[in-house]
């Protein structure tokens, strides 16, 4: 005899809700289907659902999130960094209170208190001919802002191997949920033999009929729930082991809008606007915002990280503000809807000639139309740099393209090459390779829980209020 099992999953929705409610209707019409045949089917998400640049989720600080993946019959979910650093310790130690799902996540752990009740390291579930699977969920281990929020991430595959010593004993088969990424989803199938499917998020990857790593099937659904992923196990009963695993994903553009989740988004919509519509300033006049221009505001906030953090010097780029502000009354959604961003303060200690050289390639027309994906920046381009306490002195090349002669600080004094100095900039860029002399910096110091538009609002009211 041999059983059908379905895992239907989302993962890095983002908070894009535009297109929720036909994700909703879809995984609600896979669940009845399963229950008019008779087949067990689970339905999981792998993190990231939340994402603070929408107007629900920044008002309701996820917790609508929550409600819509219990409106949408969600069964198990895991962690995102979204979900894990852009909330305070107290706001995500309340994230699933009203969860109806089991929330799975091995390596969170509270170093405040005592952890969430409904934190679990994994579950299982049973088919409904038996067959006992565990899901286990693990996130990624972002710990320079966990534990500035009072978190701790352990190693990924260090706890893994730990909670496997248990699954084994307990688990038919074992599904892992993992907002890792897909190199680290592959290290855990060649690590790892006798996980059976690794479904995976984070890094955005789309693999429409999964892949075999090891013996492990590994699939992801890309980003923004545009597609919605399906696994279909089928289990034989009488060899007592997994016959075969497929993976599939399936675009959700061609569906109907569910009605119940289409009322639910809109309440929310209603509710978010009057929470967010609390005034921050009234302006007299237009404030102008410029990608390719250091502003007033631009050059006020730059001024106000380097007050926030006391750094010696600060630089900031003028795309993380989006567009520019009629005059009359401004409210926190006004700030909101400039500067979207998931974007904290960053200090980083750098040498006089590494500030030099970031300076020179921030000012390249190249680095300023770069039209920035990820790494917290929800805008369009980097835009032009401004800063605070220092002063670029500049060339005009007969290209057009500007050379940075030298860099000099207040009263004039150049830059010593070999001294360290403190530099305070947006933590977009001590990722990857934007900025690679930030980048790079052995020392990172991050200010959590405000965002930029936290200190942009402060910034308003001091400049305007």
């Amino acid at each position: 005899m041999e059983e059908q099992i379905y895992f239907y999953y989302t993962n890095d929705l983002h908070s894009k809700f535009d297109h929720w409610s036909q994700v909703s209707y879809f995984l609600k019409q896979s669940k009845r289907r399963c229950e008019v045949t008779g087949e067990s089917c689970w339905t999981v998400d792998i993190g990231d659902h939340m994402d603070r640049v929408h107007p629900i989720a920044e008002a309701f600080k996820g917790q609508a999130n929550t409600a819509l993946l219990n409106e949408a019959g969600y069964d198990i979910v895991t962690l995102g960094n979204n979900e894990g650093i852009t909330i305070s310790h107290d706001e995500l130690h309340a994230l699933y209170d009203e969860a109806k799902f089991t929330v799975v996540c091995g390596n969170l752990h509270d170093t405040i208190g005592k952890s969430p009740s409904w934190l679990q390291s994994y579950t299982i579930v049973t088919s409904k001919q038996g067959v006992k699977i565990a899901v286990l969920g693990l996130t990624a281990p972002f710990n320079a802002y966990y534990e500035l929020l009072g978190w701790h991430v352990s190693p990924p595959l260090e706890q893994l191997e730990h909670l496997l010593d248990t699954v084994n004993r307990e688990a038919d088969i074992i599904i892992v949920l993992s907002h890792l990424g897909y190199s680290e989803d592959c290290e855990i199938a060649r690590r790892f033999p006798n996980i059976d499917v690794i479904i995976g998020g984070h890094t955005h990857h789309l693999l429409k009929s999964g892949e075999y790593v090891n013996n492990s099937l590994i699939t992801a659904a890309g980003k923004n729930c545009y597609y919605v992923g399906e696994v279909i196990l089928t289990w034989d009963h009488k060899r007592g082991k997994l016959k075969s695993k497929q993976a599939y994903t399936s675009s959700i553009s061609h569906f109907p809008k569910d009605i119940d989740t289409e009322k639910l988004l809109a309440a929310y919509e209603e509710k978010a606007e009057n929470i967010l519509a609390k005034p921050v300033i009234e302006l007299s006049s237009r404030l102008e915002v410029n990608w390719r221009k250091v502003t007033p505001v631009l050059q006020a906030l730059t001024e106000a990280l380097k007050e926030q953090t006391n750094a010696d010097f600060a630089m900031l780029n003028a795309g993380v503000l989006l567009e520019s502000l009629p005059k009359g009354v401004v409210t926190y959604g006004d700030v909101h809807r400039i500067c979207p961003h998931p974007i904290n303060t960053c200090v980083v200690e750098l040498t006089g000639s590494e500030i030099v050289e970031a300076i020179r390639s921030s000012l390249t027309e190249e680095f300023m139309e770069f039209q920035l994906k990820g790494f917290g920046f929800r805008g369009k381009m980097i835009g032009r740099m401004a800063f605070s306490g220092l002063t670029p002195q500049l060339e005009k090349l007969k290209d057009g393209a500007v050379f940075v002669k030298q860099v000099c600080q207040t009263r004039d004094v150049p830059l010593q090459p070999n001294q360290m100095y403190t530099l305070a900039t947006a933590d977009t860029f001590t990722f990857g390779r934007l900025i690679p002399e930030i980048a790079r910096s052995k020392m990172k110091k991050y200010y959590l829980p405000a965002f930029l538009r936290d200190i942009l609002a402060q910034t308003l009211r001091r400049m305007y209020g």
